[in-house]
Parts: C-alpha cells; sequence; structure tokens
C-alpha cells in the first residue's frame, strides 16, 4: 500500500523504484475513477480518454479535488518513465510522500463520502 511509503528504507533504491512503480499504478487508478465517474454523471468528455483532459473536468464537478496537484501528478507521471539516477528518484519519492499520497487518500475519502457503494457501479 502507498502509503506505508514513508515507514520503508528510503535510501534503498529499490524501495524508491517500488514507491514510484505504485504511484504511477495508483494515479493510473485515480484519472481513470474520475473517469469513470464523469461517465456516471454523465458527461461527455469521459469518453475522451486523455487524463489531462480528464482531471480538467473532473474539477469542475469535484471541488475537493486539487487539479494543480492532479496535474502535477501527471507530469511527474509522464516524466517518471524517464528517471534514471538516484537523485531524480528521491526528490520524486519526496513529492510522493509529502503531498501525493495525502491526495490520493483525501479524494479517495471525499469520493466515498459522495459516491458510497455506488462506486462498485464505476
Amino acid at each position: 500500500m502507498l502509503s506505508r511509503a514513508s515507514g520503508e528504507d528510503l535510501q534503498n533504491e529499490f524501495i524508491l523504484s517500488g514507491i514510484i512503480d505504485k504511484f504511477m499504478l495508483q494515479f493510473e487508478m485515480g484519472w481513470k475513477l474520475f473517469q469513470a465517474a464523469l461517465r456516471y454523471e454523465g458527461d461527455t468528455l469521459a469518453a475522451s480518454g486523455s487524463p489531462r483532459a480528464i482531471i480538467k473536468e473532473a474539477y469542475k464537478y469535484y471541488s475537493f479535488l486539487n487539479e494543480d496537484i492532479w496535474l502535477e501528478m501527471l507530469n511527474d507521471r509522464n516524466d517518471a518513465t524517464h528517471i534514471y539516477d538516484g537523485e531524480a528518484a528521491r526528490k520524486l519519492t519526496d513529492k510522493i510522500i509529502g503531498s501525493y499520497i495525502q491526495e490520493f487518500l483525501h479524494v479517495q475519502k471525499e469520493l466515498l463520502d459522495l459516491y458510497g457503494d455506488r462506486l462498485r457501479e464505476f
């Protein structure tokens, strides 16, 4: 679980790599959940498939969503496939632990409060 990342050995490059991989997976699941929620709400943009467009549209529906953080996550997700040095991995891991995990947890709570069991329909 990504939320346990801060308790891991952050000096170990394999741990850093695992945190980054889990972040990338969590981000993918997040924007695709927004896409499904938009589809559920009847928004036609949900068919676009573009993560940036989905995030921007989701922000219109969900005021609890931090659009700037999600767009930053999108950029970091795109750049993460080109991280080849340990310093860049550490910087991204610091961002993941410092703000991205909290945003994932916040959005999870808000979506559960909003949709509850209906999330299973998505």
